[in-house]
């Protein structure tokens, strides 16, 4: 874990090149690459605002049939990107490739869909989702809590890491599909501290959303303890059925 900050310490002192093309510049992504993918010409789809399911030919943001027939425990979900190429190789990096300085990148970007999003309520805290004792050691650091640290500097918000936490270990979600999806963390989160969720909007980081289980589960874990509202805040949301 000391080793991969170390490096993304380092990583700031260093000349930057853009992430995508490795243009030299100040930022992480330089400004054609920010226009392509981020730009307001970039054609992000109109997406359901509860799942972020993408809504061919909508021209306003509803939510989707899924959501109308059976509600989430997540009252909102807002993303950033879709997890598609050339994208989808930054979260990789990030989570299996230790390449933290990404993550400030992530939140920048989310904290820009945030602002962008119309009546966007914003939530009183963020809860990284957390991962288990062996992922974390395995792993040396929680991506969505590198991500939820710079989000809440940038947005004002508090991060609270120990809001939940993961009580049996899991099989990575990338590995099933269905029912098994659900089933994989169907009793995978807790509520340590009932105090401090009661009443609060809780704002969920993660860094993609494919089913959506994992976030479902553990929104209705936020629920139960008495969470008025859970927002998911997510940097990529895979295409449908992935």
């Amino acid at each position: 874990m000391a080793g991969g900050r170390w490096r993304a310490g380092w990583a700031t002192l260093l000349p930057c090149s853009c992430v995508l093309c490795g243009a030299h510049g100040r930022d992480a992504l330089c400004p054609p690459c920010h226009a392509q993918f981020f730009g307001a010409g970039a054609g992000h789809p109109v997406r359901c605002p509860v799942c972020a399911e993408p809504l061919p030919g909508a021209a306003a943001p509803l939510p989707c049939g899924r959501c109308l027939a059976e509600r989430p425990a997540y009252d909102a979900t807002i993303v950033a990107a879709s997890y598609a190429m050339p994208l989808d190789r930054l979260v990789l990096e990030l989570k299996f490739g230790g390449a933290l300085v990404h993550a400030r990148l992530f939140a920048e970007l989310l904290a820009q869909a945030m602002r962008d999003a119309p009546g966007v309520e914003r939530p009183a805290l963020l809860c990284p989702v957390p991962l288990g004792p062996g992922r974390l050691a395995e792993r040396g650091f929680n991506q969505a809590l590198e991500i939820a640290r710079p989000l809440g500097k940038l947005l004002g918000i508090a991060v609270a890491p120990r809001l939940t936490e993961r009580v049996q270990e899991t099989v990575a979600q990338s590995a099933l599909r269905g029912a098994d999806r659900r089933a994989n963390v169907a009793h995978a989160f807790a509520v340590p501290d009932r105090a401090q969720v009661a009443g609060r909007h809780i704002g969920i980081v993660d860094d993609v959303m494919s089913s959506g289980q994992t976030l479902q589960k553990l929104a209705a874990v936020l629920k139960r303890h008495g969470a008025a509202r859970v927002t998911n805040l997510v940097f990529a949301r895979t295409p449908p059925h992935q």
